[in-house]
């Protein structure tokens, strides 16, 4: 390593969305199991920050030490207000209270970018990101002028190995990838997640995550019917959970045509955990909630149609299933067999 110290300050910085903060997490273990005594830091931004809490050094566990939130996406729309200013403020603050040793920037973004350059450092610190896009990723080559240190990662790589080559390289650590296997949370958090609180909710139960933010993800709502109604006579009942208004309206058209389905009230990120948890079962498409369930390490089928497959299937685990791929939606018989294989 760089610094000597077996004590490090470690500042992570990935602030989004969803799905990019999860396939993250596996670098908070491999740091620890190589630097227990580290300090590691993240910034995230304040939607994002029940993802990491249960993460958070407790009790003898040693994960993540601090938790810094970033309101920015919130700022934004009162650029003006003295109250956004304040809160920015103290967020640089919070941001300040250490001097790092090594800044590890794994999102290859200029606001990204930014935080690194805000952030306290040591004498010797280094600054580490992406040095190039990889395929069907967001990529902002600004961002390289604010590092120390530009990785080079393949063209062609899953998110969770993009993260970890960045943070191997940061650190002088011998490559980690698919043949160290990924861990997200720890067992007994998972183990330990109370029965959801839903009103309605009827033990078996299905998750349907068929909306995503981009529209041409989403698997026809005529297979989502069909797969509802096979595992609704198979005595599950299915949830259609929502994000959006428009969301609401496809969740509440699907449930109009699969018997008992629920379209349960709208919830935050921390009561999704307890949803999934005790899901017997979670469909989705590409999205956030979906990737939730997977490195939950819950029966998940992840349906793959305008995105690729593998730059972000869920490969740790035998209880997921991938199926489609970009351009190629999987058929009902497809996801069928996928869900029935998870059931029993």
């Amino acid at each position: 390593m760089a610094n000597s110290s077996a004590t490090p300050k470690i500042l992570l910085v990935k602030l989004s969305s969803l799905g990019d903060v999860l396939h993250n997490l596996p670098i908070v273990w491999d740091i620890r199991a190589r630097l227990p005594n580290a300090q590691i830091d993240w910034v995230v931004e304040e939607a994002y920050v029940q993802l990491l809490t249960p993460l958070l050094s407790r009790d003898g566990f040693r994960g993540i030490d601090r938790i810094i939130p970033f309101g920015l996406r919130r700022w934004k729309k009162s650029l003006l207000s003295k109250k956004s200013w304040q809160e920015f403020f103290t967020f640089k603050d919070e941001l300040q209270k250490f001097n790092y040793d090594f800044i590890i920037e794994t999102q290859g973004l200029l606001k990204s970018a930014l935080v690194c350059s805000l952030a306290k450092k040591s004498p010797d610190a280094k600054v580490s990101g992406l040095a190039n896009a990889t395929e069907f990723s967001g990529y902002e080559p600004i961002a390289r002028g604010f590092y120390d240190q530009s990785v080079h990662v393949p063209f062609h790589c899953h998110a969770v190995d993009r993260s970890r080559y960045v943070a191997c390289s940061a650190l002088n650590l011998p490559l980690i990838d698919r043949s160290e296997k990924a861990q997200f949370y720890p067992a007994s958090y998972v183990e330990s997640v109370v029965d959801s609180k839903l009103a309605g909710l009827e033990k078996p139960y299905v998750l349907f995550f068929h909306s995503t933010a981009r529209e041409a993800k989403r698997w026809s709502n005529a297979n989502w019917i069909a797969l509802g109604k096979k595992l609704s006579s198979l005595g599950y009942q299915v949830v259609l959970p929502w994000g959006s208004s428009a969301e609401e309206e496809i969740s509440n058209g699907l449930a109009a045509q699969i018997p008992g389905s629920l379209v349960p009230d709208a919830f935050s990120i921390e009561a999704a955990f307890s949803v999934i948890a005790n899901a017997a079962l979670v469909v989705g498409v590409d999205t956030g909630l979906t990737h939730l369930s997977a490195v939950l390490n819950k029966p998940t089928v992840e349906i793959y149609g305008d995105s690729p497959r593998w730059k972000t299937e869920g490969y740790w685990s035998a209880k997921i299933r991938n199926v489609g791929d970009i351009q190629a939606p999987p058929t009902i018989d497809e996801v069928a067999k996928a869900s029935l294989d998870l059931l029993t």
